[in-house]
Protein backbone atom coordinates (compact mmCIF):
# COMPACT_ATOMS: atom_id res chain seq x y z
CA UNK A 1 0.00 0.00 0.00
CA UNK A 2 1.58 3.41 -0.90
CA UNK A 3 1.83 5.83 1.63
CA UNK A 4 -1.26 8.87 2.31
CA UNK A 5 -0.26 12.31 1.77
CA UNK A 6 -1.42 12.74 5.38
CA UNK A 7 0.77 10.00 6.47
CA UNK A 8 3.89 10.89 4.49
CA UNK A 9 3.40 14.55 6.30
CA UNK A 10 3.10 13.06 8.97
CA UNK A 11 5.99 10.51 9.15
CA UNK A 12 7.88 14.03 8.21
CA UNK A 13 7.03 15.76 10.84
CA UNK A 14 7.88 13.24 13.62
CA UNK A 15 11.49 12.99 12.03
CA UNK A 16 12.06 16.62 11.93
CA UNK A 17 10.90 16.44 15.90
CA UNK A 18 13.66 13.87 16.50
CA UNK A 19 16.32 15.92 14.16
CA UNK A 20 15.57 18.84 16.59
CA UNK A 21 14.76 16.92 20.14
CA UNK A 22 18.52 15.46 19.35
CA UNK A 23 20.01 18.43 18.33
CA UNK A 24 20.67 17.57 14.71
CA UNK A 25 18.84 20.64 13.68
CA UNK A 26 20.51 23.25 16.18
CA UNK A 27 18.03 26.28 17.23
CA UNK A 28 18.25 28.68 15.15
CA UNK A 29 19.21 26.89 12.17
CA UNK A 30 17.87 27.99 8.47
CA UNK A 31 15.94 24.92 6.83
CA UNK A 32 16.41 24.23 3.49
CA UNK A 33 13.54 22.97 1.29
CA UNK A 34 14.93 20.94 -1.31
CA UNK A 35 17.79 19.56 0.92
CA UNK A 36 15.06 18.08 3.48
CA UNK A 37 12.91 16.76 0.55
CA UNK A 38 16.07 14.70 -0.36
CA UNK A 39 16.94 13.89 3.29
CA UNK A 40 13.57 12.91 4.28
CA UNK A 41 12.82 11.30 0.50
CA UNK A 42 9.13 13.34 0.22
CA UNK A 43 8.00 15.75 -2.20
CA UNK A 44 7.79 19.57 -1.43
CA UNK A 45 3.98 19.03 -0.36
CA UNK A 46 4.25 17.30 2.23
CA UNK A 47 7.25 18.46 3.49
CA UNK A 48 5.68 21.92 3.80
CA UNK A 49 2.82 20.22 5.44
CA UNK A 50 4.72 18.86 8.23
CA UNK A 51 6.86 22.14 8.66
CA UNK A 52 3.32 24.01 8.97
CA UNK A 53 2.81 21.71 12.07
CA UNK A 54 6.05 22.24 13.65
CA UNK A 55 5.36 26.02 13.36
CA UNK A 56 1.94 25.49 14.97
CA UNK A 57 4.24 23.59 17.77
CA UNK A 58 6.61 26.38 18.48
CA UNK A 59 9.26 23.96 17.31
CA UNK A 60 9.99 26.21 14.26
CA UNK A 61 9.35 29.74 13.38
CA UNK A 62 8.27 30.90 9.91
CA UNK A 63 9.82 34.26 8.05
CA UNK A 64 8.01 36.23 5.18
CA UNK A 65 9.91 35.41 2.33
CA UNK A 66 12.75 34.16 4.28
CA UNK A 67 11.39 30.71 4.79
CA UNK A 68 11.40 28.05 8.13
CA UNK A 69 14.17 28.98 11.39
CA UNK A 70 14.31 26.49 14.30
CA UNK A 71 13.25 27.69 17.60
CA UNK A 72 14.65 29.32 19.98
CA UNK A 73 14.25 29.28 23.47
CA UNK A 74 14.96 32.97 24.64
CA UNK A 75 14.63 33.80 28.38
CA UNK A 76 11.34 35.32 28.47
CA UNK A 77 10.45 31.61 26.98
CA UNK A 78 11.86 30.23 30.49
CA UNK A 79 9.93 32.89 32.32
CA UNK A 80 6.52 32.14 31.39
CA UNK A 81 6.72 28.50 30.39
CA UNK A 82 8.04 27.01 33.75
CA UNK A 83 6.32 28.44 36.38
CA UNK A 84 2.85 27.04 34.31
CA UNK A 85 4.25 23.37 33.91
CA UNK A 86 6.01 23.43 37.47
CA UNK A 87 2.28 23.53 38.53
CA UNK A 88 0.74 21.23 35.83
CA UNK A 89 3.33 18.66 36.38
CA UNK A 90 3.18 19.23 39.98
CA UNK A 91 -0.43 18.22 39.84
CA UNK A 92 0.30 14.86 38.08
CA UNK A 93 2.31 13.84 40.07
CA UNK A 94 -0.08 14.46 42.77
CA UNK A 95 -2.96 12.83 41.12
CA UNK A 96 -0.10 9.55 40.16
CA UNK A 97 0.65 9.48 43.72
CA UNK A 98 -3.16 8.89 44.59
CA UNK A 99 -3.72 6.30 41.58
CA UNK A 100 0.08 4.27 42.33
CA UNK A 101 0.13 0.84 43.21
CA UNK A 102 2.49 -1.93 44.21
CA UNK A 103 2.66 -2.31 39.98
CA UNK A 104 3.53 1.15 39.29
CA UNK A 105 5.72 1.61 42.10
CA UNK A 106 8.16 -1.55 40.95
CA UNK A 107 8.18 -0.31 37.15
CA UNK A 108 8.82 3.67 38.39
CA UNK A 109 11.73 1.63 40.63
CA UNK A 110 13.10 0.46 37.50
CA UNK A 111 13.16 3.84 36.19
CA UNK A 112 15.02 5.27 38.92
CA UNK A 113 17.56 2.78 39.29
CA UNK A 114 18.42 3.62 35.59
CA UNK A 115 18.15 7.33 36.43
CA UNK A 116 20.93 6.65 38.59
CA UNK A 117 22.84 4.19 36.95
CA UNK A 118 23.08 7.04 34.23
CA UNK A 119 24.43 9.92 36.63
CA UNK A 120 26.93 7.84 38.32
CA UNK A 121 28.29 7.43 34.53
CA UNK A 122 27.52 10.65 33.48
CA UNK A 123 26.12 9.79 30.63
CA UNK A 124 23.94 12.77 30.04
CA UNK A 125 22.29 11.89 26.42
CA UNK A 126 20.81 8.66 28.46
CA UNK A 127 20.04 10.64 32.03
CA UNK A 128 18.13 12.70 29.64
CA UNK A 129 16.00 10.38 28.10
CA UNK A 130 15.27 8.22 31.45
CA UNK A 131 14.69 11.38 32.64
CA UNK A 132 11.81 12.13 30.33
CA UNK A 133 10.84 8.47 30.43
CA UNK A 134 10.08 8.97 34.39
CA UNK A 135 8.09 12.09 33.58
CA UNK A 136 6.03 10.81 31.19
CA UNK A 137 5.75 7.78 33.61
CA UNK A 138 4.07 10.13 36.09
CA UNK A 139 1.56 11.95 33.27
CA UNK A 140 0.68 8.10 32.46
CA UNK A 141 -0.31 7.06 36.09
CA UNK A 142 -2.19 10.25 37.11
CA UNK A 143 -4.34 9.55 34.30
CA UNK A 144 -5.92 12.70 33.18
CA UNK A 145 -5.95 13.92 29.67
CA UNK A 146 -6.40 17.10 29.97
CA UNK A 147 -3.44 17.83 32.15
CA UNK A 148 -1.54 15.51 29.32
CA UNK A 149 -2.41 17.52 26.15
CA UNK A 150 -1.48 20.50 28.07
CA UNK A 151 2.29 19.47 29.36
CA UNK A 152 2.72 17.29 26.55
CA UNK A 153 2.49 20.61 23.96
CA UNK A 154 4.85 22.80 26.85
CA UNK A 155 7.69 20.12 26.93
CA UNK A 156 7.78 20.03 23.54
CA UNK A 157 8.41 23.68 23.58
CA UNK A 158 11.16 22.89 26.51
CA UNK A 159 12.85 19.78 24.96
CA UNK A 160 14.73 22.63 22.71
CA UNK A 161 16.89 23.40 25.57
CA UNK A 162 16.20 21.54 28.83
CA UNK A 163 19.19 19.02 27.89
CA UNK A 164 21.45 21.36 28.12
CA UNK A 165 21.24 22.52 31.61
CA UNK A 166 22.74 18.84 32.65
CA UNK A 167 26.05 19.82 31.63
CA UNK A 168 26.37 22.49 34.21
CA UNK A 169 28.59 21.34 36.89
CA UNK A 170 26.63 19.71 39.56
CA UNK A 171 23.49 19.64 38.23
CA UNK A 172 23.29 15.82 36.82
CA UNK A 173 23.52 14.86 40.31
CA UNK A 174 21.20 17.64 41.65
CA UNK A 175 18.08 16.58 39.74
CA UNK A 176 18.98 13.15 40.12
CA UNK A 177 18.38 13.58 43.81
CA UNK A 178 15.67 15.98 43.08
CA UNK A 179 13.78 12.91 41.41
CA UNK A 180 14.55 10.70 44.51
CA UNK A 181 12.79 12.77 46.60
CA UNK A 182 9.76 13.19 44.41
CA UNK A 183 9.64 9.32 44.00
CA UNK A 184 9.94 8.95 47.56
CA UNK A 185 6.81 11.30 48.15
CA UNK A 186 5.22 8.93 46.09
CA UNK A 187 6.03 5.70 47.42
CA UNK A 188 4.63 6.63 50.97
CA UNK A 189 1.42 7.42 49.34
CA UNK A 190 2.30 11.54 50.15
CA UNK A 191 0.09 13.16 46.69
CA UNK A 192 0.58 16.99 48.54
CA UNK A 193 4.42 16.33 49.04
CA UNK A 194 4.79 15.02 45.99
CA UNK A 195 3.50 17.77 44.26
CA UNK A 196 5.50 20.08 45.99
CA UNK A 197 8.86 18.13 45.06
CA UNK A 198 7.99 17.95 41.19
CA UNK A 199 7.05 21.81 41.55
CA UNK A 200 10.36 22.03 42.79
CA UNK A 201 11.97 19.95 40.49
CA UNK A 202 10.92 21.74 37.62
CA UNK A 203 11.55 25.28 38.90
CA UNK A 204 14.91 24.09 39.43
CA UNK A 205 15.72 23.63 35.54
CA UNK A 206 14.36 27.13 35.23
CA UNK A 207 16.93 28.06 37.63
CA UNK A 208 19.37 26.43 35.92
CA UNK A 209 18.82 27.86 32.23
CA UNK A 210 18.71 31.25 33.53
CA UNK A 211 22.39 30.16 35.05
CA UNK A 212 23.46 28.67 31.75
CA UNK A 213 22.11 31.75 29.86
CA UNK A 214 24.07 34.04 32.18
CA UNK A 215 27.27 32.21 32.15
CA UNK A 216 26.86 30.67 28.48
CA UNK A 217 24.53 33.25 26.58
CA UNK A 218 25.27 32.04 23.38
CA UNK A 219 23.57 28.73 24.12
CA UNK A 220 19.93 30.34 24.78
CA UNK A 221 18.94 33.18 22.53
CA UNK A 222 18.51 36.69 24.45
Amino acid sequence: MRPTANSMHDQAAERLREQIFAGELAPGAFLDEAALCERLAVSRTPLREALKVLVAEGLLRHEPRRGCFVAEITERDVQEIFPVIALLEGRAAYEATERAGAADIAALEVLHRRLREHAEAGRITEYYEANYAIHEAFITLADNRWLAQVIGDLRKILRLARHQTLHLPGRLQQSLSEHLTVFAALKRGDAPDAELTMRNHVLAQRDALRELARNHPSRIAP
